[in-house]
């Protein structure tokens, strides 16, 4: 596929070109996460309403998807080339956006990210500046250095929760199983996806968990890190002396045990592609639980 080779471009083009080149569908778990963490687990649940239309809450939210969005254009920015071999009908810029305009896209998003943080607190403008500076370096440089980048994009995502705790400090502990949570089960996908993509990655000079191991050693690691994620998650819940939570874990064993069953027999493409789907699956089920914790 020939990037530079530009075809008539419509307007519907640039929206869902935009609309895929942001995530949005990852944009609005995001939203949904943050404000079902800050209504069932901070709460109280009770006063849902004056939560939903809290002007801290939408702010703090709102900074964290165009930071987020940012993230997601600068990725996509670094990486054409390598996404022309992975993933060629999902390249957008250079596509349907100029390189230069998706360049200027995420500084102002970037901008807007670290405004809207600092209308609600120093503390979370601060955080989001560390986010910001992360995310730069994470595509730019350690996503094609093994295990690092990985652990960058997780940390983000437990990040995404933990920072309703420094505006919102009621059940910390609380948050933090969940923010543990989102980490590991973040992990697990991003080595994943690196699996899936091992292809354009070793074309292009990445040095992946995948490339430098094997699948079958990376595999291994895998199942290492699920199984600390299991063992991590029940002694978090049985230190904050939570029975629900204990219970609703041991469901989630099921999905998960599903998992590595599926990562045993995973030997293609479309297989990993499908663990990758799973892992998102699991990661929702996990917000469902908040229901009850």
């Amino acid at each position: 596929m020939n990037v530079s080779a530009r075809p008539k471009i419509t307007l519907w083009d640039y929206i869902t070109g935009s609309a895929r080149l942001v995530r949005m569908t990852n944009l609005v778990i995001v939203v949904a996460t943050q404000y079902l963490t800050r209504i069932l687990l901070i709460g109280p649940r009770h006063e849902w309403r004056s939560i939903i239309a809290n002007a801290d809450m939408f702010f703090l939210t709102l900074s964290t998807v165009c930071i987020a969005a940012a993230g997601y254009i600068i990725n996509d920015y670094f990486d054409i080339k390598i996404d022309i071999v992975n993933k060629p009908e999902r390249v957008v810029v250079g596509r349907y956006l100029k390189r230069r305009w998706a360049m200027g896209a995420h500084q102002v998003l970037n901008v807007m990210g670290a405004v809207f943080g600092l209308v609600v607190s120093p503390y979370i403008f601060v955080i989001n500046v560390f986010s910001i500076t992360l995310l730069w370096f994470y595509s730019e440089r350690y996503k094609r250095l093994p295990f690092i980048g990985n652990f960058i994009v997780s940390l983000l995502t437990g990040f995404s929760l933990l920072i309703l705790t420094v505006h919102f400090p009621v059940n910390r502990h609380l948050v933090f199983i969940y923010a543990v949570f989102s980490f590991f089960i973040s992990l697990v996908r991003e080595i994943v996806k690196d699996m899936e993509d091992i292809k354009g990655d070793e074309a292009h000079g990445c040095r992946t968990l995948p490339i430098i191991w094997g699948i079958r050693r990376t595999k291994n690691f895998l199942y290492l890190i699920l199984l600390m994620f299991v063992a991590t998650l029940f002694v978090m819940a049985r230190a904050l002396d939570n029975d629900v939570l204990i219970v609703l874990f041991f469901l989630l064993l099921i999905p998960i045990a599903w998992l590595s069953a599926s990562l045993a027999r995973a030997d293609t493409r479309r297989d990993f592609k499908q663990i990758s789907s799973l892992c998102k699956i699991i990661m929702l089920l996990g917000l469902v639980t908040m229901i009850w914790a």
